[in-house]
Formats: C-alpha cells, sequence, structure tokens
C-alpha cells in the first residue's frame, strides 16, 4: 500500500519592487521583472520618539536612530557642557547642546523614513 507524502510548503519572506510592484524575495537585490535594483528596506523610526528620548538624555535620540558615533559625541558634550556650568559659560551652551539634540533627533528620523541618506 502506498503512502501518501504531503508537501508542507513554507511561506518565504518577501517585499515588493518599489519601481514595478512585483512581490518578491525579501533578499533580492534586483527585481527580476524590471532589473531595477532594490533599496534595502530600513526599519521607520518615530520622530516623535527620537526627540522624547533626546529629552529624556542628550543623544538618546541618536542612539535610537542608529547614530552611536554621534550619540557618543552628544553625551559627550553634554558632560562637558555641565561641567562648564561651574564656570557660568555652561549656562549658555547647555540649553543649546540639549535642544540641537532635540531638533537633531526628530529630523534625522524624518530622513530615515523618507529614505534620504544620513
Amino acid at each position: 500500500m502506498g503512502e501518501q507524502k504531503e508537501e508542507v510548503k513554507v511561506a518565504k519572506p518577501t517585499k515588493f519592487c518599489q519601481n514595478c510592484g512585483e512581490e518578491i524575495d525579501a533578499k533580492a537585490e534586483v527585481c527580476p521583472k524590471c532589473g531595477v535594483r532594490v533599496k534595502p528596506m530600513r526599519v521607520p523610526k518615530s520622530p516623535g520618539l527620537a526627540a522624547v528620548l533626546s529629552v529624556l538624555l542628550i543623544g538618546l535620540g541618536q542612539f535610537y536612530n542608529g547614530q552611536i558615533g554621534k550619540g557618543f559625541l552628544f553625551l559627550a558634550l553634554g558632560a562637558i557642557s555641565a561641567f562648564l556650568t561651574t564656570f557660568v559659560i555652561g549656562f549658555i551652551t547647555t540649553p543649546i547642546l540639549y535642544i540641537w539634540s532635540i531638533i537633531d533627533a526628530y529630523k534625522t528620523a524624518k530622513k530615515i523614513n523618507a529614505g534620504e541618506e544620513i
């Protein structure tokens, strides 16, 4: 007596070509239908969350956006600026740096979502 074998098909992850809209393999670098190079998918970032994280700690929004070097730079500058409050100049530099960190994190998250280079 013959046994019947069931084939189990596992769905492969897919994405859509930005040029022609064809559904293609998620790992594809070039669309097989139209031949256009497919951009790698970026994880969308929340500009609001990036800004709120920078409100909590200078540079944290940059870490969230994947800009590790810039995040450490903002943290270091924030620490130096906080130290400079003992010499009064820090009362000017700290708020400027703080606001700059918030605005930068917000704008960078928007650029990431728009697919722009950062």
